[in-house]
């Protein structure tokens, strides 16, 4: 197989019908450690909005538990990929999402912005540091894929194409980012779960070179010090380098899914999609910790 072979072939096939396939074989085939990287950003930056990340560090999932929260959201999300919609697993996995959101009064607005996360981090990850850009049927693919996942989700007013997804978060993140302490513990203790994979000396390297990844506005809402121009600069050309290796590398010849990365750790014997994630206690029992808004996501779809 030759190296653009597969985005021939995804060229050949609908972006709208056949959108999981152009989607599976984008994120397991062409680009599976970009999508990793990209999708850890795009749930970073929820974290900037005060209401996100408040949420998140009351729970105490992503600061007392971060690496199961870690491995438990990339597993579920992963099995959506590889299994699909229809699939049992799959539809597992969306119950699961499902009754842990329920449980909290998380707005529609919250809901479709964390929805637009995952639509527009991976282009823009993929287009400046990937070893080719999105073609443009990925990219319609990606935003159909999302709007699937988001009326199982039960999010009303999903945004219809890439450009809206894009325009939402653009627009979100400008009139919702800001600084919230709480916010701050869970984004602290994501970059700390991010330096402990690799030896305790680099910690500090690892915490540089990832906050120079961060665009300004994003330092801001957390109070980061913004890394020097010169550091900003070997960091985001090193990750570029690594796209044009890639490039002439010969393509993967079978897939690499999400829960074969290494850095998920916490399932060494295996895992039941079923048993992944949390248990909360549903609102109303207990209160929660955000208050609702403007109405509250709707169950999943079965």
């Amino acid at each position: 197989m030759k190296r653009f072979e597969r985005l021939a072939e995804i060229r050949r096939l609908d972006p709208v019908a056949d959108a999981l396939e152009i989607y599976r074989i984008s994120v397991a085939y062409e680009f599976p450690w970009d999508y990793t990287r990209a999708l850890e950003l795009a749930l970073y930056r929820t974290y900037a909005v005060p209401a996100i990340g408040r949420l998140l560090a009351r729970t105490a999932e992503l600061t007392e538990r971060t690496q199961k929260r870690y491995d438990d959201t990339v597993l579920l999300l992963d099995t959506i990929v590889e299994h699909g919609f229809a699939a049992e697993e799959g539809r597992t996995a969306i119950r699961r999402i499902n009754q842990m959101h329920r449980s909290y009064d998380i707005s529609d607005d919250d809901m479709r912005y964390v929805l637009s996360t995952f639509v527009v981090v991976p282009r823009r990850w993929i287009d400046a540091y990937g070893w080719r850009r999105l073609s443009r049927h990925e990219i319609v693919a990606t935003a159909e894929y999302y709007r699937t996942l988001g009326r199982h989700m039960g999010i009303p007013d999903i945004p219809r194409t890439y450009e809206e997804f894009e325009a939402l978060l653009d627009s979100y993140e400008e009139t919702h980012f800001g600084w919230d302490e709480e916010a701050r513990q869970v984004s602290d203790a994501t970059l700390d779960l991010m330096a402990s994979w690799y030896p305790r000396p680099l910690a500090p390297l690892l915490r540089t070179a990832t906050l120079a990844l961060l665009d300004e506005h994003l330092l801001r809402a957390f109070r980061y010090p913004r890394p020097g121009a010169a550091t900003s600069a070997l960091v985001r050309r090193a990750v570029r380098t690594r796209g044009r290796l890639v490039r002439l590398l010969p393509p993967r010849r079978g897939p690499h899914f999400a829960r074969q990365n290494w850095e998920v750790k916490g399932y060494p014997n295996g895992y039941r999609v079923a048993d992944l994630g949390t248990r909360p206690v549903p609102a109303g029992l207990r209160g929660c910790p955000v208050r609702h808004q403007d109405g509250s996501a709707a169950g999943p779809v079965e």
